[in-house]
């Protein structure tokens, strides 16, 4: 029968020739994930079972990306504990100035190629499917047995399959396709799916911007978010890992529960409002719309390629006075890269702050958390209310060109507005 890569991913994990959606099943993972929030409470997990070991130590990654730098004594005490745990088992620990956003740093580091099932105690596991990988979400008792047993059991999903066609205009990138999409379909309009990005338009488009639409295809409640891996894909992994990966594809009569078609060619850039992902209207609906804060980065759009568009924008200017603008690279070397180009130097002369990689402020943990009233356009994944600091702030989500052009003007613009 024909399968969709979802399916055929999943169905190599098991041992089987063929899975259908609905089926139950034990698949062996590729890796077992956890940051330290989520990896604290594995470990309380996998303690409680007498004479637990894990399965093999070079499969389990433990990143240190929520509230690193440690922001107080109790996350100080909860990576501690991550790390003690991570040297009693041998297995793979990435703490701060060695590490980056969890997401980010899997893929530069050739820890996760084509094929690969990624079992994350974090629900943006989707993000690895722009390798055409099988990244999804787990609970941290999960992730516990997960890391003893080297299987995760769970339903093989039903595929999405979206095709985008035409070719995106300037600015318009990958963070906008799924925003667009996730405004058609809704926060649950994927749920417990696969969504599968197909069509000319996401053919042409780079890693970062696969990486932008994998990221949150957990804001449509999918269970992974997928692309099959082709020569864009192949060359980021021929310089990252020293395993090919298996390069799946859905075949050309499989099932799919749905199918959309958008058109690329006439969009512009899309921001959600808040307080859901959902709430997308495109930038010149709500210009003018005044921000206290601009946030570039985050596992979203914490890529080089991200910053160096922000730079584009902001190169030779200065932000507004009125506000303030947070940029985090998404890992170490992205700092690096950016820094040996130039970009930081032109961030810091536009009058933003630089930051170490961390999920900080996302999660409303550390580093440009939001008081009452303020606003904040951003480059994130969640726009919750609450989501980044008091509950009557506001986050408003977009890519990195018109949070760098919103920066400049100090209120929701296009980058058209801005770029002389």
């Amino acid at each position: 029968m024909s399968h969709t890569l979802a399916e055929k991913i999943l169905a190599d994990k098991c041992g089987k020739d063929e899975v259908f959606p609905g089926e139950f099943i034990n698949a062996k993972v590729d890796m077992v994930l956890a940051s330290e929030l989520s990896g604290v409470l594995a470990v309380d997990e996998f303690e409680k079972i007498k004479g637990a070991r894990v399965f093999d130590p070079e499969k389990i990654v433990f990143v240190m990306d929520h509230f690193t730098p440690a922001k107080d004594i109790n996350s100080a005490e909860i990576v501690k504990r991550c790390r003690e745990f991570a040297r009693e088992n041998g297995i793979r620990f990435y703490d701060v100035g060695r590490a980056g956003i969890q997401h980010i740093l899997l893929p530069e580091q050739g820890l996760v190629v084509p094929g690969d099932l990624i079992a994350g105690a974090d629900s943006h596991t989707c993000t690895y499917g722009f390798l055409g990988a099988f990244g999804t979400g787990i609970g941290s008792t999960d992730a516990a047995a997960a890391m003893i047993l080297g299987e995760v059991w769970l339903k093989v999903p039903e595929t999405i399959k979206f095709i985008y066609h035409g070719k995106p205009p300037k600015w318009v990138g990958g963070k906008d396709l799924i925003l667009h999409t996730i405004g058609q379909i809704g926060v649950d309009g994927a749920m417990y799916q696969a969504m599968e990005f197909t069509g000319e338009a996401v053919v042409s488009l780079g890693m970062a911007d696969r990486f932008s639409m994998a990221n949150m295809a957990i804001e449509a409640g999918a269970m992974a978010g997928v692309f099959a891996a082709d020569e864009t894909t192949r060359a980021f992994v021929e310089k990252r890992s020293q395993r090919e990966g298996k390069y799946w594809q859905s075949d050309e009569n499989a099932e799919f529960a749905e199918t959309y078609e958008f058109d690329t060619s006439q969009m512009e850039p899309f921001v959600a409002l808040p307080y859901l992902p959902e709430n997308v209207k495109s930038v010149s609906e709500i210009a003018g719309q005044e921000i206290d804060q601009v946030l570039i980065g985050m596992c979203t759009n914490g890529n080089l390629e991200d910053l160096r568009a922000a730079a584009e924008i902001l190169k030779g200017k200065k932000i507004h006075p009125d506000l303030r603008a947070v940029i985090i690279p998404g890992t170490q070397k992205v700092y690096l890269d950016a820094l040996n180009e130039g970009l930081i130097e032109i961030f810091i002369e536009a009058n933003c702050s630089v930051s170490t990689p961390t999920c900080g402020p996302c999660l409303g943990g550390h580093m440009g958390v939001l008081a009452e009233g303020e606003r904040c356009l951003s480059t994130s994944n969640r726009n919750f209310r609450g989501r980044m600091g008091h509950p009557n702030s506001e986050v408003y989500l977009a890519n990195p060109y018109v949070a760098a052009a919103t920066a400049l003007a100090g209120h929701i613009t296009s980058p058209n507005e801005v770029v002389n």
